[in-house]
């Protein structure tokens, strides 16, 4: 007797497929013949396999430029744009840099106030634009943080015309009319903005008649610039010129000392400041440039104790011109 298998615990097939049912119709091609079973029918691992995508190794990916991986549609960042200020729009935000912009003469065009804030300060500050006839608008915190480009905004924007710089033989001559004895702050290529902004707040706080800096390849007035300035620009002469040794020619035809900040100079609080007088202070790990070295009547040093070997750029500047300061304000006996 022939034996047969028990077939009670096999799996049954599914109803759903009407090809492995007895006397169903089969499935048919696209050329309208019948598939056979071998054909049509796969295992549950290669219908998965068919199924999921197929995965190239590294040598089949075609190798991009680096060219074609950068983002286009990204922003420009504005915080260290030496070409910023020449835009159609300045910005300054933050609630002293915007409240020492409404002290000064500088065109407002509008005052950005975050929305529905509680801040007295801000309140102060939109009364104080009202009062002078300016627009106040209230918008939503994403619209200053993006005017802002990551700066601290404190909930206030104001947008100006392009910034007046100042003319360098204008501000001169009226330096020279005033009967005491100006001086004036070179900065020499000093590209961070940070920098660049707290010298300018050092020049204002010592009396500096003015601040000149070059047009190309150094730090100019973004918004990093302007807020570290802790609203200094807007009372201080800033001058954009295109040569720094002529500069230093033109300052010293008209009878200027000119002082560079350098490790081998003298101390300086053994140095002459009074009088008509440019300080120079250079970039940051560079010092001064060597042409411009030359073109200094001598140079003035911070004696160092420690194991450091020198000051930020700032904080040494705001030294070296507080003795500048203290020697033309200090009587003689």
């Amino acid at each position: 007797m022939k034996k047969t298998k028990n077939r009670s615990n096999a799996p049954k097939r599914s109803s759903g497929s009407s090809s492995y049912l007895k006397g169903g119709s089969r499935r048919r091609g696209e050329d309208g013949k019948p598939v056979s079973e071998s054909r049509y029918s796969k295992s549950s691992s290669d219908r998965k396999t068919s199924d999921r995508k197929t995965t190239r190794t590294s040598a089949d990916r075609r190798v991009r430029p680096v060219s074609d991986l950068k983002r286009t549609d990204r922003r420009p960042d504005r915080r260290n744009n030496e070409d910023f200020e020449d835009r159609s729009e300045f910005v300054v935000v933050g609630k002293n840099p915007v409240l020492e912009a409404l002290r000064s003469d500088i065109q407002i065009d509008k005052i950005l106030v975050l929305k529905d804030n509680s801040d007295h300060v801000l309140k102060d500050l939109t009364e104080r634009a009202k009062k002078q006839k300016l627009v106040v608008q209230s918008v939503e915190k994403q619209q200053l943080e993006g005017l802002a480009d990551g700066l601290p905004h404190q909930g206030v924007a104001a947008l100006l015309a392009p910034f007046p710089y100042a003319d360098l033989e204008k501000t001169v001559e009226e330096a020279d009319q005033r009967n005491e004895a100006p001086f004036f702050v070179i900065m020499d290529h000093i590209t961070d903005p940070h920098n660049f902004g707290a010298v300018i707040r050092d020049a204002n706080v010592c009396g500096a008649a003015g601040v000149i800096f070059p047009k190309r390849r150094s730090a100019g007035l973004s918004p990093t610039a302007v807020k570290s300035s802790s609203g200094a620009c807007a009372h201080t002469p800033i001058i954009k010129v295109t040569n720094l040794g002529q500069t230093v020619e033109y300052l010293k035809s008209r009878g200027y000392w000119v002082a560079g900040a350098d490790m081998d100079g003298q101390p300086y609080y053994d140095c002459d400041m009074k009088g008509k007088l440019a300080v120079i202070v250079g970039a940051e790990g560079k010092g001064l440039s060597p042409a411009l070295k030359k073109q200094c009547d001598y140079s003035v040093s911070i004696p160092v104790y420690g194991k450091v070997d020198s000051l930020n750029v700032s904080c040494a500047a705001a030294v070296i011109l507080a003795e500048a300061a203290r020697q033309r304000h200090t009587s003689t006996k």
